[in-house]
Protein backbone atom coordinates (compact mmCIF):
# COMPACT_ATOMS: atom_id res chain seq x y z
CA UNK A 1 0.00 0.00 0.00
CA UNK A 2 1.50 3.35 -1.04
CA UNK A 3 1.91 5.96 1.69
CA UNK A 4 1.27 9.67 1.13
CA UNK A 5 5.06 10.21 1.12
CA UNK A 6 5.50 7.52 -1.54
CA UNK A 7 2.72 9.06 -3.62
CA UNK A 8 4.40 12.47 -3.34
CA UNK A 9 7.73 10.91 -4.36
CA UNK A 10 6.10 9.19 -7.37
CA UNK A 11 4.82 12.55 -8.61
CA UNK A 12 8.43 13.68 -9.04
CA UNK A 13 8.31 11.99 -12.44
CA UNK A 14 5.88 14.70 -13.60
CA UNK A 15 7.52 17.81 -14.99
CA UNK A 16 6.00 21.20 -15.64
CA UNK A 17 5.95 21.46 -19.46
CA UNK A 18 7.16 25.06 -19.34
CA UNK A 19 9.80 24.77 -16.59
CA UNK A 20 11.96 21.63 -16.66
CA UNK A 21 11.59 20.93 -12.92
CA UNK A 22 9.32 18.26 -11.44
CA UNK A 23 6.05 19.48 -9.95
CA UNK A 24 6.96 18.39 -6.40
CA UNK A 25 10.28 20.27 -6.26
CA UNK A 26 8.66 23.18 -8.08
CA UNK A 27 6.25 23.42 -5.15
CA UNK A 28 3.06 22.85 -7.16
CA UNK A 29 1.76 20.02 -4.95
CA UNK A 30 -0.06 21.59 -2.02
CA UNK A 31 -1.76 18.59 -0.44
CA UNK A 32 -1.53 14.81 -0.52
CA UNK A 33 -4.15 13.16 1.71
CA UNK A 34 -5.39 9.62 2.15
CA UNK A 35 -8.77 10.11 3.87
CA UNK A 36 -9.55 6.40 3.46
CA UNK A 37 -7.19 3.51 2.71
CA UNK A 38 -6.29 3.58 -0.97
CA UNK A 39 -8.20 6.80 -1.72
CA UNK A 40 -6.10 9.86 -2.38
CA UNK A 41 -6.93 13.54 -2.58
CA UNK A 42 -4.32 15.71 -4.24
CA UNK A 43 -4.35 19.50 -4.45
CA UNK A 44 -2.00 21.24 -6.84
CA UNK A 45 -1.53 24.62 -8.38
CA UNK A 46 0.21 26.10 -11.40
CA UNK A 47 2.82 28.83 -11.54
CA UNK A 48 0.32 31.36 -12.85
CA UNK A 49 -3.50 31.50 -13.01
CA UNK A 50 -3.11 32.02 -16.77
CA UNK A 51 -1.03 28.83 -17.14
CA UNK A 52 -2.49 26.78 -20.00
CA UNK A 53 -1.24 23.36 -18.82
CA UNK A 54 -3.31 22.84 -15.65
CA UNK A 55 -5.48 20.15 -17.25
CA UNK A 56 -2.41 18.39 -18.62
CA UNK A 57 -0.74 18.33 -15.18
CA UNK A 58 -3.99 17.18 -13.55
CA UNK A 59 -4.30 14.25 -15.97
CA UNK A 60 -0.69 13.23 -15.39
CA UNK A 61 -1.15 13.35 -11.59
CA UNK A 62 -4.21 11.10 -11.93
CA UNK A 63 -2.25 8.67 -14.09
CA UNK A 64 0.85 8.49 -11.88
CA UNK A 65 -0.98 8.24 -8.55
CA UNK A 66 -3.45 5.62 -9.83
CA UNK A 67 -0.49 3.34 -10.69
CA UNK A 68 0.80 3.27 -7.11
CA UNK A 69 0.34 0.05 -5.10
CA UNK A 70 -2.99 -0.12 -3.29
CA UNK A 71 -4.41 3.10 -4.75
CA UNK A 72 -8.07 2.56 -5.59
CA UNK A 73 -9.24 6.14 -6.23
CA UNK A 74 -7.68 9.50 -7.00
CA UNK A 75 -9.30 12.91 -6.71
CA UNK A 76 -7.22 15.77 -8.07
CA UNK A 77 -8.14 19.42 -7.62
CA UNK A 78 -6.41 22.45 -9.08
CA UNK A 79 -6.36 25.32 -6.58
CA UNK A 80 -5.14 28.90 -6.76
CA UNK A 81 -5.09 29.80 -3.07
CA UNK A 82 -2.50 30.42 -1.90
CA UNK A 83 -0.94 31.65 -5.12
CA UNK A 84 2.28 29.90 -6.11
CA UNK A 85 5.59 31.72 -5.64
CA UNK A 86 9.25 30.68 -5.72
CA UNK A 87 9.29 30.26 -1.94
CA UNK A 88 7.12 27.14 -2.33
CA UNK A 89 9.94 25.36 -4.18
CA UNK A 90 12.01 22.75 -2.36
CA UNK A 91 15.72 23.31 -1.87
CA UNK A 92 16.34 20.91 -4.78
CA UNK A 93 13.91 22.83 -6.97
CA UNK A 94 15.55 26.15 -6.17
CA UNK A 95 18.97 24.65 -6.91
CA UNK A 96 17.80 23.31 -10.26
CA UNK A 97 16.18 26.63 -11.16
CA UNK A 98 19.33 28.51 -10.23
CA UNK A 99 21.47 26.19 -12.37
CA UNK A 100 19.13 26.79 -15.34
CA UNK A 101 19.11 30.54 -14.87
CA UNK A 102 15.54 30.71 -13.54
CA UNK A 103 16.52 31.53 -9.96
Amino acid sequence: MATPDEVREAMKEIFDPEIPINIVDLGLIYKVEEPEPGKYKIEFTVTSPACPVGDQIKAKINEVVAKQPGVTAVEVAQVFDPPWNKEKMTFEGKLQASMMGFG
